[in-house]
């Protein structure tokens, strides 16, 4: 008899157990879908990128430049209702950020504009990182998209300078001394080299 009452409190015992640990896990779900709706929001918020050309010379760059066009309509469109929507988008928008590295128009092949799209491919890919992360850091995410307007801005205004400077004509003999002042081109020193321990006679 003693047996069978010992059983039947431990039976009660696990029972209990099991309902407290299953009460456990539906608020920790609970509190972990809170969380994921929370950084869905704000990441939502946060998603507004630069996609219209603020120049001339950028709206230019978008009917010929057809990686520049490409870019801009990417990061122009805006995923809805899911992470994995932006987590996708954020991907494609990463893809678009490296092609534009590899046929810059001649005009923009510079270093100027060559340094200020790697900064932008860098942080596109830090975007597109943290993005994919398990536990994702929206506080990241929305300060990268900030930080991509500004490098998006920069990249329109260096490649208007290019134009401005490349429209005021250059003064007599300046492109040969221009030419002078390129080291590349210098002919190289054929002389040997001055020993600084062999005696000098003065």
């Amino acid at each position: 008899m003693k047996y069978k009452i010992s059983l039947f409190l431990l039976l009660i015992f696990v029972l209990n157990s099991c309902q407290n640990e299953n009460e456990k896990r539906l608020a920790e779900n609970k509190k972990e879908a809170k969380k994921k709706e929370k950084i869905f929001d704000n990441i939502n918020k946060a998603w507004i990128f630069i996609d219209e050309p603020i120049n001339e010379v950028s709206e230019q760059n978008v009917r010929a430049w057809t990686e520049w066009r490409d870019f801009l309509k990417e990061i122009g469109e805006k995923p809805r209702k899911t992470i994995g929507a932006f987590q996708k988008k954020s991907a494609a928008i990463s893809k678009k950020a490296m092609a534009l590295n590899s046929n810059i128009p001649t005009q923009f092949n510079q270093p100027q504009i060559k340094a200020r799209i790697s900064i932008l491919i860098t942080k596109v890919k830090m975007m597109d990182l943290y993005i994919h992360l398990n536990q994702i850091p929206d506080e990241k995410v929305t300060f990268l998209i900030g930080d991509i307007n500004k490098e998006l801005v920069s990249l329109q205004r260096q490649m208007d300078k290019i134009v401005e400077k490349a429209k005021i004509p250059k003064e007599e003999g300046e492109a040969d001394f221009l030419k002078m002042l390129d080291t590349t081109r210098a002919i190289p020193n054929s002389a040997p080299p001055i020993d600084q321990n062999k005696p000098r006679i003065e």
